[in-house]
């Protein structure tokens, strides 16, 4: 186990009370790519596991996240490539990282524009984890 306050087994990591209330609200006001990707995540049809929706995780939001498989899907839309967006998008895959969940990124053109290649993407990662569940 990794000797920091953060890494511990909870599927939250700690996340204070205010933060669920705002994952609430973010669920109440998706986009257009979230509600598209989350018709298939939301039961285990699509990939055979089922995720959570802006799931609190620490300090930070998960756009999409299933705990068994420690993986956090994000989903971002254009200001993620502004250069202070970026530096922060950095910081946050670190403390994900370090809690030993892996975050595949996608873009809001990608998944509303080639949702099939993006589940395709999330299957190959299912597999290199759980190789003999799908």
């Amino acid at each position: 186990m990794k000797d920091n306050l953060y890494h511990d087994e909870s599927m939250h990591k700690g996340a204070k009370p205010d933060l669920f209330d705002k994952a609430k609200l973010l669920r109440e006001t998706t986009t257009e790519s979230e509600t598209k990707l989350w018709k298939l995540l939301r039961k285990k049809d699509a990939l055979g596991y089922r995720f959570r929706r802006q799931h609190p995780f620490g300090h930070y939001i998960l756009d999409f996240y299933n705990h068994e498989l420690k993986l956090c899907i994000e989903i971002d839309g254009g200001y993620h490539q502004s250069v202070d967006q970026k530096a922060r998008d950095k910081d946050r895959d670190k403390f994900i990282d370090f809690n030993d969940v892996t975050v595949l990124r996608f873009t809001n053109d990608e998944v509303n524009n080639g949702i099939e290649k993006v589940l395709e993407k999330i299957r190959k990662h299912i597999v290199k984890v759980k190789p003999f569940t799908l």
